[in-house]
């Protein structure tokens, strides 16, 4: 959470942890199919194919500080008036 113009706003949380989204993302790579896994998760098949555009090839400590610099960057700046 955090303020703007007086304003408090929360960031929408993920139902899955990082971990979580990064093991569903090993065990496609290792045969699993997309729908079943889908299923085991309870996630749409759009939900997976983001994530693996967003973290394909990220390790869990990447996948983190990913997360970190998303929030730091929806933070308004407190820019510069010329």
């Amino acid at each position: 959470m955090f303020r703007y113009e007086g304003v408090l706003l929360q960031i929408k949380r993920s139902r899955f942890t990082d971990s979580q989204i990064a093991e569903a993302l090993k065990r496609v790579e290792a045969g699993l199919s997309v729908p079943e896994l889908c299923r085991e998760r309870g996630l749409s098949s759009a939900t997976f194919y983001k994530w693996r555009a967003k973290y394909g090839g990220v390790d869990i400590s990447m996948m983190a500080r990913l997360k970190e610099l998303e929030v730091e960057n929806a933070q308004p700046q407190g820019g510069v008036n010329v």
